[in-house]
């Protein structure tokens, strides 16, 4: 009974020392921040901005925030380093700018020429930060641009840029949703260099009224935030812009492919469109007579997905013809844009180098040395099987039997 007691006792006591948060953080003493944009200025300086989520508006009980209340505020600050320009932001915020639930970083043009490598570092070194955000590159301006746009079918602009390039990926395959690890192992990487997917603010009429509430409250808003096509990277710094199949063919090279639609010509003229559903590339590296080469085998499955033209799909060879034509089209076009890549941009965004190391570690050694040189003259041996699975609900367009 006496041993118990003791027991009891020290367990009370050691109790005591466990109970409670030591790094507890209070909603009320928070700036929830959902987007963060980061550009240079002319003095060596960053300019951070913080799209921060006003808790009042965006709360269940507002019903849709009939105050007339923005459900996001901007505040901005300078300084030597990120950190230095967060903290700063207090000087005008009732609460500490709290970037652990970050949705999206955009980075401006400016900033990303010169580097993004040691901006990121907060970024990956704060341990309460997620690291699942999407990071773009605001093409032709600076950051604070796209994040002072309010939008329209979701209330924090945050969350539209967020799921706007999650479905734009899914659907389209002309952009990337690129996160921070993502980033930082392309970065770093001697075979493979990064990219990211530029987005850009078109604003129409009066900036006051575009950048205000206002704009989400027309039919056809006068500012509109959209996604651009991808962003080539040497190392950390901004070397070049993709065109739209360019970007397309960096990720069906890079399995990064989910679906889109690709226009294709009929047999007897006219078009129909190719709906990719499933798609996958196998990439092989090797050496040949010395040289490093690239094979490329992409297996892609789709669908009939308009028809513009006067074909028989009830017909096996129809399909057989359509499938031919879609991989002729396609290998072509991943021919020219890689040939594109190499020529203009110099930079292995397709990971061709990882390849090659993975096919012959010894050839590597010696290659990745200067493998942005050895990547402009690497050869690259293309070829494409296509298959259409489905034609949609209905057989044969209607089109023929229009007199």
């Amino acid at each position: 009974m006496k041993r118990s007691f003791t027991m009891l006792i020290m367990l009370i006591v050691f109790l005591l020392f466990t109970t409670g948060c030591w790094n507890r953080r209070e909603l009320n003493e928070l700036a929830i921040t959902l987007a963060i944009g980061l550009d240079s200025t002319r003095d060596g300086q960053y300019l951070v901005t913080a799209q921060v989520v006003n808790p009042g508006e965006v709360s269940q009980g507002k019903g849709g925030g009939g105050s007339g209340l923005s459900p996001v505020v901007i505040y901005q600050a300078k300084g030597k380093t990120v950190l230095e320009a967060l903290r700063k932001m207090t000087k005008e915020s009732p609460r500490k700018i709290y970037p652990s639930h970050l949705r999206m970083l955009v980075i401006g043009e400016s900033l990303a020429k010169e580097g993004i490598g040691k901006p990121l570092d907060l970024l990956s070194r704060d341990w309460e930060m997620r690291s699942d955000f999407y990071i773009t590159v605001a093409k032709g301006m600076n950051a604070e641009d796209i994040l002072k746009v309010p939008t329209a079918l979701e209330k924090i602009p945050a969350n539209n840029l967020f799921d706007t390039l999650e479905v734009s990926e899914k659907v389209w395959a002309g952009t990337s949703a690129v996160t921070l690890d993502e980033l930082i192992a392309d970065m770093v990487s001697d075979g493979k260099r990064p990219v990211l997917t530029g987005i850009q603010a078109d604003i129409k009429g009066d900036e006051e009224t575009s950048l205000s509430k206002q704009n989400v409250e027309m039919i056809n808003p006068p500012a509109r935030v959209k996604y651009g096509n991808l962003a080539a990277f040497k190392k950390d710094k901004l070397v070049g812009w993709l065109d739209e199949k360019q970007s397309k063919t960096y990720n069906v090279i890079t399995n990064k492919e989910k679906s889109t639609v690709v226009n294709i010509p009929c047999p007897k003229g006219g078009k129909a469109v190719y709906e990719v559903k499933k798609s996958n590339t196998e990439m092989k590296g090797k050496i040949k007579n010395g040289k490093p080469e690239i094979d490329l085998n992409v297996r892609v499955e789709g669908n009939v997905g308009e028809v513009e033209c006067h074909i028989d799909l009830t017909k096996p060879e129809t399909f057989e013809k359509l499938e031919k034509i879609y991989e002729k089209e396609t290998k072509e076009m991943f021919k020219k844009a890689i040939k594109q890549v190499q020529e203009n941009d110099k930079v292995d965004i397709f990971g061709f180098g990882e390849a090659i190391h993975r096919a012959d570690p010894k050839a590597w050694e010696k290659l990745k040395k200067d493998w942005d040189k050895n990547f402009e003259n690497l050869p690259v041996n293309i070829k494409v099987q296509g298959e259409i699975r489905r034609v949609g609900t209905v057989g044969n367009s209607f089109l023929k039997k229009i007199k």
